[in-house]
Order: structure tokens, then C-alpha cells, then sequence
């Protein structure tokens, strides 16, 4: 991945983050037959005091992916938050010299890591739960997994199976327009406002600090 050093965010906290916040991850194997088994699974991350951490989901077990992880095998793991498009008219130099151009802006986390299949009811069990219970907050009655007749629950978690992604590496790229000067990265936020509130708060929040060189590196 292309990633100028001002892109780069400087705190692992802020990759975690946008994991939790962001947990639909793109997975990608490369399959015995040397083709790519892309899916696309909600994750949760726990952290580990000795790596990087780990990644938990489950996946149908028709799933073509479920049939290549009798042993462990290497993945990679892509989680997207907020993006959006930058126009020209809300940099300073557009009313200046006009020599601005459009670009788009984004926030990614990329994992490298060790995928395997977990074949342990509980563990299945206790990933549903904590999955259900994290997106079911805003509910007013959240849904539990109590709430169904036993008999369905049982015939479900037969057709499911628990993953594991043991993370080697986490590299993220936060481009929210730190190249850009004080002022542009004001018109910026306020012509997102609307439009993309993620984004304006990000291009606020990530911004350097105002005794940074304005840097002026392309995107």
C-alpha cells in the first residue's frame, strides 16, 4: 500500500478503533487452486498483551473458505471506514491561482495474519453472543440469542464454524488531508459537514499539529 509518512497514523490505538468501530472486514485467501477466496465477515478485535491481537468471526460452513482451513493459513484482512470526495472549491488556492486539483480521502486498517477454523461450540457461542450483544445496544429491546426457540438455535450453529485470526501485522492509512494547510482542512470539514460527517470530524481530529511544515507532498 502506498503510504507517504504524514498518512501514517503514529498511534496503534487509533487502527484498534477503527477496527471496533468499522468491524466489516474484507478477507482475502489465496485458495488451493491459487485463485483468491475474498469474503466479506464482521470481526471482533481482543487485544493480547503480548502481540498484536487477535480476530474472532464465523462463517457459513458452505462457505468455500470453511473447506480451506484445516490447518491455518495465511490471510489478509481490510477494514474501510469513512471516504469521501474532496472537490477543488474548497481549497484556499482555488480562488487564487487555480492550480488545485480533486482527490478522495479515506481511513483503512490493513491486518496480515494466521486464519483457522475454531471447532468449539462454546467458543462459536460465546462470538455470537458478544457479537449480538455489541450491535444490539442501540436497540431498545436488544435481541438475544435467548430470545429464539433452542431446537433453531442448535440447527443454526450447525451450519456455522468459529474463526480465529492470529494478527503478524496491522499497518493502517488514515489520508484526511493532513497535506493540506490549516485553512483548507477547515473548507474541507465544513463542505463535508453534510455530506459525510465521519469524514469532517476525521480531517479535524487527524490534522498536524499547527507548528508542522505544511507539507505539500501529492496524494
Amino acid at each position: 500500500m502506498y503510504l507517504p509518512e504524514h498518512f501514517k497514523p503514529e498511534e496503534t490505538a487509533d487502527l484498534t478503533a477503527l477496527i471496533e468501530q468499522y468491524p466489516l472486514a474484507m478477507l482475502i485467501v489465496t485458495g488451493n487452486d491459487g485463485e483468491l477466496e475474498v469474503n466479506h465477515i464482521p470481526l471482533e478485535y481482543e487485544q493480547e498483551d503480548t502481540s498484536y491481537g487477535l480476530l474472532k468471526g464465523h462463517i457459513a460452513q458452505a462457505n468455500p473458505l470453511a473447506g480451506l482451513l484445516s490447518e491455518a493459513r495465511s490471510v489478509y484482512a481490510v477494514f474501510q471506514a469513512d471516504q469521501a470526495y474532496i472537490s477543488p472549491n474548497w481549497y484556499e488556492g482555488k480562488q487564487l491561482h487555480h492550480r488545485v486539483v480533486p482527490t478522495w480521502n479515506y481511513r483503512v486498517v490493513h491486518v496480515k495474519g494466521k486464519i483457522r477454523k475454531v471447532d468449539d461450540e462454546k467458543y462459536l457461542r460465546g462470538i455470537l453472543a458478544r457479537l449480538t450483544r455489541t450491535h444490539e445496544a442501540a436497540q431498545v429491546v436488544p435481541w438475544k440469542m435467548g430470545d429464539a426457540p433452542n431446537d433453531f438455535i442448535e440447527a443454526q450453529l450447525g451450519k456455522i464454524a468459529a474463526i480465529e485470526i492470529e494478527i503478524e501485522s496491522m499497518i493502517g492509512k488514515f489520508k484526511v488531508s493532513q497535506n493540506r494547510s490549516e485553512a483548507d482542512a477547515q473548507n474541507i470539514a465544513q463542505g463535508l459537514i453534510d455530506s459525510c460527517p465521519d469524514m469532517a470530524a476525521s480531517v479535524l481530529k487527524f490534522q498536524p499539529a499547527k507548528d508542522e511544515a505544511h507539507k505539500k507532498t501529492p496524494d
